[in-house]
């Protein structure tokens, strides 16, 4: 495991620890559904309301000794459809309150794993094809062709 893996983890460990209301979307949800590529952070869909986002502060401010972390607010959630925060560690973590009309943490089905000792709130098969299915990045069609043939073979 390297060791920008080893860090994204420790985030998502101070987000259980914090009972973050949250679920992993994007590549990195994708890798930990069995897919080898690259990626560049971690995607979070939250519940945006004040006493969440003062978990998920609290929880990165575990990992990170960044003062800008209070920036992460409601309002900043509500105006953007994506807060970036870059770490200091030379990632991002991108915050999503919901996705216009489309979609908001109740819309996307979840399940709990474990990785390395760490609970983790991913983003079902479905609904991470479902997030990805009107993309157009070329990394996201391939993410698509990975999701399609995963939900085949889960359901055979």
């Amino acid at each position: 495991m390297n060791n920008q893996t080893k860090k994204f983890l420790e985030v998502l460990d101070a987000l259980q620890k914090e009972a973050v209301d949250y679920v992993l979307i994007g590549g990195f949800a994708v890798v930990l559904h069995g897919y080898l590529r690259f990626t560049e952070g971690v995607e979070l869909f939250i519940r945006n309301n004040d006493s969440n986002l003062e978990k998920l502060r609290a929880a990165l401010k575990q990992v990170f000794k960044d003062q800008s972390i209070d920036e992460i607010t409601v309002p900043e959630i509500e105006q953007y459809a994506v807060i970036r925060y870059g770490t200091t560690d030379d990632f991002y973590i991108d915050i999503i309150g919901n996705i216009g009309e489309a979609f908001s943490l109740d819309d996307i089905k979840s399940e709990e794993i474990e990785v390395q000792g760490t609970k983790v709130r991913i983003a079902t098969l479905e609904s991470l094809y479902k997030l990805k299915e009107k993309t157009y990045r070329a990394v996201d069609q391939a993410d698509l062709l990975f999701l399609a043939e995963r939900i085949r073979n889960k359901t055979i």
